[in-house]
């Protein structure tokens, strides 16, 4: 999503962000370094949802952009059949 341009680049960064604070929460309470309810898992889960929450919104309300490079591409016709004798 990032690279591809199909929604607005600041919804995947959010997820870029939020993926690794929250896999390190995560971690934390697995670990026992930290309690499931505290306020440091509590802020690690925040940026994750906000892309969750951010991403369907988006998406259901304005959908991909559709001047996204990927979109834009032409595409490119498959030659079925087609044999080239090298003349």
């Amino acid at each position: 999503m990032y690279r591809s341009r199909l929604v607005p680049r600041f919804i995947p960064a959010m997820g870029l962000i939020g993926a690794p604070l929250f896999l390190v929460g995560v971690s934390g309470v697995i670990l026992g370094f930290t309690e499931e309810f505290s306020a440091l898992h509590g802020v690690s889960v925040i940026p994750i949802a906000l892309w969750e929450l951010s991403l369907g919104l988006w998406l259901t309300v304005k959908g991909f952009n559709p001047s996204a490079p990927i979109l834009a591409a032409p595409a490119v016709p498959l030659a079925i059949g087609v044999i080239r004798d090298g003349s």
